[in-house]
């Protein structure tokens, strides 16, 4: 009687180890969750592919023009520097700047992220696990475009091996990743401060000018260079930009992979310790 009773056991214990989805399936159904999520709003990702045109159209024939009257523009050619107008915009969505999850900061303000430290699940890893689902949903319905739209009237200067492309790809995953983390840091000052607008909005403008959204980092003064060069900020856009148009090849582009892997591992250390002080500060009303 005894082994029957062990052997239902075990084969009920089997059966719940089948059952229950491992670490790695969990955040693969949040990233799924988070592009699904992002899928409903379709009207929202158009508007956002037009308003990328428009700016790509503006900024693509400035830039191209000073490509013409510089003769030298820092090493930019008329296709290298379309294929950074338009591989900026095509980013742009996906490694946002416009601020950290309303979400993750409104639990902060509410004391309601009491309960995300009571899940089976890393907060970090979670939400960054549904953010790289979001940047998914919104690279293809508005970077892909915008990339196609730029090199049908600009024209584009682009690499041509794949290993380029499988770098680039690389750059861009780490580049979202590294946005994230940063905007997680960000939002977990709301631990100390009661309302982080302001700081929101200092990071969206140091942020987007030291990545290289409005002129590249290279066309910057050299000191201006070197601040730049020492902030987590061009690899977020900057970097997948030169790996992607094949301004940075072979070493270089392995080099500017190797500095993006640096800064994701050391922001998602940052956002480790301030998640863990912030624990530790949080107070909930009632308890």
């Amino acid at each position: 009687m005894w082994g029957d009773v062990e052997g239902n056991g075990r084969v009920a214990l089997a059966v719940f180890r089948r059952r229950r989805p491992s670490t790695v399936g969990v955040y693969w159904k949040l990233a799924r969750a988070g592009f699904k999520r992002q899928a409903q709003y379709k009207l929202a990702m158009f508007a956002g592919l037009f308003t990328n045109c428009v700016f790509g159209f503006v900024r693509a024939a400035v830039l191209v023009a000073a490509v013409r009257a510089a003769g030298d523009f820092g090493g930019y050619t008329e296709g290298t520097i379309g294929a950074y107008v338009w591989l900026s915009q095509a980013l742009l969505g996906a490694t946002q700047f416009m601020g950290p999850p309303l979400d993750l900061v409104d639990r902060i303000k509410s004391g309601d992220v009491a309960i995300d430290f009571l899940r089976p699940v890393d907060i970090q890893l979670s939400y960054l696990a549904t953010d790289m689902g979001r940047a998914a949903c919104t690279f293809l319905p508005r970077g892909v475009p915008s990339i196609i739209i730029g090199a049908a009237t600009f024209g584009l200067s682009m690499p041509t091996t794949p290993l380029a492309y499988l770098l680039g790809l690389a750059s861009v995953l780490l580049a979202v990743a590294l946005s994230f983390l940063c905007l997680f840091a960000v939002a977990l000052i709301g631990f100390w401060v009661v309302e982080i607008r302001g700081i929101r909005v200092l990071y969206q403008i140091v942020g987007t000018f030291l990545a290289g959204l409005f002129v590249p980092v290279h066309m910057f003064p050299d000191w201006l260079r070197v601040v730049a060069m020492t902030t987590p900020f061009p690899s977020i856009l900057q970097a997948p930009i030169d790996t992607l148009s094949g301004r940075a090849a072979g070493t270089q582009a392995l080099t500017t992979v190797a500095v993006q892997c640096f800064w994701v591992l050391a922001i998602g250390l940052l956002g480790r310790v301030l998640l863990r002080a912030g624990q530790r500060r949080l107070e909930v009303q009632g308890g």
